[in-house]
């Protein structure tokens, strides 16, 4: 995906699911849950773990489906394997694009997303695309 279409994605995303959100102030997932948010996203944070807790001021849910309105983006931060499952649910819930952090890559869950109509961006953050492409809206 170029530039062009990231940047395109990025603005025409208003919701965003976090997968693999984490409570530790110190793990990747809080931090870019946390910017994003200051960035004017809405982001609801998916955690088995975490299910009904409050995040960042959002309740946080056990799965994809269980999240009570419609979803733009969902944002990966689990492990390449398990990123496949995850398309399967981002799919489900009629998602409209599936990002898999840095260091997630599956191409058969990317394939599998693209193939259903999702747009995919793979192995990329967008807490370091938004600033590099001029997009912060602080």
């Amino acid at each position: 995906m170029n530039d062009k279409m990231i940047a395109e994605l990025l603005t025409s995303t208003h919701h965003i699911a976090l997968v693999g959100a984490s409570d530790k102030t110190h793990r990747a997932s809080y931090g870019v849950m946390k910017w994003l948010l200051s960035q004017g996203y809405k982001v609801t944070p998916v955690s088995p773990k975490l299910d009904g807790q409050m995040l960042l001021g959002q309740r946080v849910y056990s799965s994809l489906e269980e999240i009570p309105e419609a979803v733009d983006m969902v944002d990966v931060f689990r492990n390449s394997e398990a990123a496949y499952g995850v398309a399967q649910e981002a799919i489900a819930i009629g998602a409209k694009s599936l990002w898999l952090q840095l260091g997630v890559i599956n191409q058969q869950a990317a394939e599998l997303a693209e193939k259903a109509g999702l747009k995919v961006v793979m192995d990329r953050c967008p807490k370091i695309e938004i600033p590099r492409l001029g997009l912060e809206k602080r």
